[in-house]
């Protein structure tokens, strides 16, 4: 009878080093097999395997893939717990465990990492601490300790000049969301096993839904720290302890602690709409020549146009609306390093279902306020596709002849009303009228609570009032003469 044998969630050989090998890649003496083994072990007692997706970023780590016989995914440097989080939010059953080395976590993704704890995000971070950047040849790292020689420290870190390695757990500790923090080591057998129920109690919290757990777990580098496997174990006791102290920072049993209440007002007022409207009036109220009922199908939405035309904040009324509305709703944008008179533009996704990626390359839906952005998105639009411009700036029609084309005066509309920078509300709400979603209604609702400025709230509501006088007068369109 077997009594010890490889976690099933191991692959059986491990190609990294040639075929029909059966050892890692990782040096003599390195902790990140000891740490693979132990997460593999509680894959295996929890049944999870085929749910299991791990994000390793670049480090010693990121050949994990060759390792674990889950799902994975190969992260850029730093952004595991990004794509983490997108991985989260679009598979409800999966386990999503972020893997990650100090240089890679407490560096260059101390942002990630910070706001994926922040903002309570059900995943399963395992944190590898060697207080130096391994795969790279030792430089010094975030956690590298005072006075540690490396090869960009050789007369050791300096308190002056590099300043305090830096504690992750207590920076994670010191948010309101996650609820489960704690600090482990691999200094010798005894810790070992701490450290196993450690990693057990980070992901059986996961499979409950509990929320955001982090898993500090000190590790030996014998190589770049120029030491015997032996003595590195020692080291940690004797070092990297009294620094980094192993110990639960945080072990919530009761789910999510509460969120602090530091919404703004007009943060506040749009939550309380989307609590209260489940559901939207799906019939769009009474208007001009044109509108539609409102659809079902997925609404792709590029608005292009120059800085100072509102395009992104038109791209933010409209997914909010969309949200209002009960449905799935994403806005990426993208802009130049110039505030004003840049290049800007944003994408907007409604849909019905879970939404994969928020980047927009077919638009079935293009909003153009100048004419470089139909210029450069008129191509990319889906045929049939809809393409309302602001023919107050834009002089040409469109040379694709299996495309809808909708031209509004919105800049000539919004300076009749003394507010040329409500050309945005104006595309906005003939785009609404004639496609249905968002509808109207909605529209009209999230306006005031959408706005920055809340004294604009009444000007940008008459501009949707003209918006759709225009329409009715001219349904398809028209050029200023």
């Amino acid at each position: 009878m077997v009594k010890y044998s490889k976690p099933k969630s191991f692959y059986d050989t491990f190609e990294r080093k040639g075929q029909g090998q059966k050892v890692t890649h990782y040096c003599p003496g390195c902790g990140h097999g000891t740490a693979h083994k132990l997460i593999a072990e509680a894959i295996d007692e929890f049944e999870i395997q085929d749910r299991v997706v791990f994000c390793s970023p670049v480090g010693c780590s990121v050949f994990a893939y060759y390792y674990f016989d889950t799902g994975n995914i190969q992260c850029a440097h730093g952004r595991a717990p990004a794509v983490a989080t997108g991985v989260r939010r679009t598979l409800d059953d999966a386990i999503v465990i972020s893997y990650q080395g100090d240089g890679d976590l407490a560096g260059i993704g101390m942002a990630e990492i910070v706001h994926a704890a922040n903002r309570g995000e059900n995943i399963t971070v395992f944190f590898i601490n060697n207080a130096i950047y391994g795969m790279t040849g030792g430089q010094m790292a975030p956690t590298t300790l005072v006075g540690q020689k490396t090869l960009t420290t050789p007369r050791g870190r300096s308190l002056a000049l590099e300043g305090n390695p830096i504690g992750m757990c207590e920076l994670i500790d010191s948010l309101v969301t996650p609820v489960y923090v704690e600090r482990v080591s691999l200094a010798d057998g005894a810790r070992v096993m701490r450290a196993r129920k450690a990693i057990r109690k980070a992901l059986k919290n996961q499979i409950e839904g509990r929320g955001f757990s982090f898993v500090e777990v000190l590790s030996p580098c014998p190589v770049n720290w120029k030491m015997t496997p032996i003595d590195a174990r020692k080291w940690i006791k004797d070092e990297l302890e009294p620094v980094f102290p192993v110990r639960n920072f945080r072990d919530s049993q009761t789910g999510k602690p509460e969120r602090s209440n530091g919404h703004r007002s007009s943060d506040a007022e749009l939550l309380s709409i989307l609590r209260s409207q489940k559901e939207v009036d799906s019939t769009p109220e009474a208007g001009p020549a044109g509108e539609q009922e409102a659809t079902s199908r997925d609404q792709y939405v590029k608005i292009a146009g120059f800085g100072g035309q509102g395009v992104l904040s038109a791209g933010v009324l409209l997914a909010n609306c969309g949200t209002v509305e009960g449905l799935h709703a994403t806005w990426l944008p993208s802009y130049g390093p110039e505030m004003r008179g840049g290049t800007a533009n944003a994408s907007v996704i409604l849909s019905d279902d879970v939404i994969g990626s928020p980047l927009v390359d077919r638009p079935n839906l293009l909003i153009a306020m100048n004419g470089p952005s139909l210029d450069a998105f008129e191509e990319s639009v889906r045929p049939d596709g809809l393409v309302v411009v602001n023919s107050s700036i834009i002089t040409r029609k469109p040379e694709r002849t299996d495309i809808r084309f909708l031209p509004i005066p919105a800049s000539d509309i919004a300076k009749e009303h003394n507010f040329l920078q409500g050309a945005n509300v104006v595309l906005l709400a003939v785009c609404a009228a004639v496609t249905g979603r968002p509808a109207l209604k909605t529209l009209r609702e999230v306006i005031p609570h959408s706005l920055k400025r809340k004294n604009l709230a009444d000007v940008n509501l008459k501009l949707v009032d003209a918006a759709l006088a225009y329409l009715e007068a001219n349904p398809n369109g028209g050029y200023p003469a």
